[in-house]
């Protein structure tokens, strides 16, 4: 049954007021009880602003059957007396209400819509309306704020130099910034989009809802999509790191001895990671087996790389790792992002070093009168740090990964030959 509302002594002004509110009501499906109680508050804002105060009326709302009524409280005093009209009534009105009526007693008036004037029914109107928008407003604050880091859809609407409108489902605006998104992303008007809810916030009054395809609970939310054991629980996601459109490390354990996580995350030939690695353009995936085991996890999160040994100091959370020379550039990875996001997995500030013999070999800190220390602090940086490491590798190839001018590295390797020859 259609829910209808009346005022008693409606005029055509009322009217006109009551069924733009119904309109909204029904756009913004706001229930009765809801709906009765901001007329009621408009109601209330429009008696302080004639009157001062509200304390002098009642409102009865009736929300089962949609009506409300505005009574005026005033205090019978004798007709000599009457000073405030807005709180008193002469004794010879109140008789005219009632007959029986005394001095002292409080005559309740209902106050007719059309009473208020013209003025005031437009801005009673124009309340109404704000307080439903302001209602809306709250509900799709709290509703999408209840869903950050939750998976969301939408279709472009407006492409903007900063961010792109996107409209949901239920025709909500969703903000993705040009810094939330992966930087391969492209996207026409009509594409359809995928992200997770970042944050929400009241921007003007509205709620502005922040959408992220960089933030690591997407990923996080692809896997969950993608890989049924984790949808099941049966494995569990410890962690996720991202360089957004470049590299991602996810650590994931089993619950089940029988399950591989990282075969079952992988799937035969990468055919379950595969749509992953797509929605993100082509980000490179290394999912990994969790373990307590500390080195083992570091040495793990440092894949492709195999590691000699590590050294762990638990106080300063650094770990030392020691490699052959050809899995150095291995470990520390194109860009340093293997070796960048691997501490951010584990925690551990990671140094890499090359495995030597040191009876056959020196350390690059031998050479610091020789050899600036800034310099030698580069070459330790891609895991040289020793003069037979800085050696091996071309004048190119090292100015390649340090950015050294090659000037500079063939001087430096001049003093290293002599330390041999010698």
């Amino acid at each position: 049954m259609p829910f209808i509302f009346y005022i008693k002594f409606i005029n055509m002004n009322t009217a006109a007021i009551i069924e733009s509110f119904l309109e909204f009501k029904d756009d913004k499906n706001i229930d009765r009880i809801t709906l009765m109680g901001l007329l009621e508050q408009s109601f209330r804002s429009l008696l302080i602003k004639q009157y001062g105060s509200d304390e002098n009326f009642d409102i009865v709302v009736n929300a089962n059957k949609g009506d409300i009524q505005i009574f005026h409280n005033l205090l019978i005093v004798e007709d000599a007396k009457l000073e405030d009209k807005h709180t008193e009534i002469a004794l010879s009105d109140a008789l005219k209400v009632e007959s029986d009526f005394e001095v002292g007693e409080i005559c309740a008036i209902e106050k007719r819509i059309e009473d208020f004037g013209r003025r005031a029914i437009q801005t009673l109107k124009q309340n109404l309306i704000s307080k439903v928008l302001e209602h809306d407003h709250e509900i799709i604050h709290k509703s999408y704020k209840d869903r950050v880091n939750e998976i969301i859809s939408g279709d472009v609407h407006h492409i903007r130099h900063r961010e792109i409108i996107l409209m949901d489902e239920n025709d909500n605006e969703l903000i993705l910034p040009r810094d939330e998104q992966v930087p391969s992303d492209f996207f026409r008007k009509g594409d359809t989009v995928r992200a997770v809810i970042k944050e929400v916030l009241f921007n003007k009054g509205k709620p502005r809802i922040v959408i992220s395809r960089t933030a690591p609970a997407f990923l996080e939310r692809l896997f969950e999509l993608e890989i049924p054991e984790i949808s099941d629980g049966l494995i569990v996601i410890k962690n996720v790191k991202r360089i957004p459109g470049e590299k991602a490390k996810v650590a994931v354990e089993s619950y089940d001895e029988r399950i591989d996580p990282v075969g079952a995350c992988v799937g035969m030939k990468g055919s379950r990671i595969h749509s992953i690695v797509r929605e993100l353009g082509n980000e490179n995936i290394d999912v990994i087996n969790y373990t307590d085991n500390l080195k083992l996890f570091i040495s793990r999160s440092l894949s492709p790389a195999k590691i000699t040994s590590i050294q762990i100091d638990d106080e300063n959370k650094k770990a030392d790792v020691y490699l052959k020379l050809d899995q150095v550039s291995l470990a520390i990875g194109k860009g340093g992002y293997n070796i960048r996001l691997a501490g951010q997995l584990t925690g551990y500030e990671i140094d890499v070093y090359r495995d030597i013999d040191e009876d056959e070999d020196v350390a690059l800190t031998e050479f610091s009168d020789e050899i600036d220390e800034w310099i030698i602090d580069v070459f330790k940086s891609i895991g040289c740090d020793t003069a037979k490491s800085v050696l091996e590798l071309g004048v190119e190839e090292l100015s390649r990964r340090t950015d050294l001018e090659e000037e500079t590295i063939a001087e430096v390797q001049n003093i290293l030959r002599l330390e041999f020859e010698e």
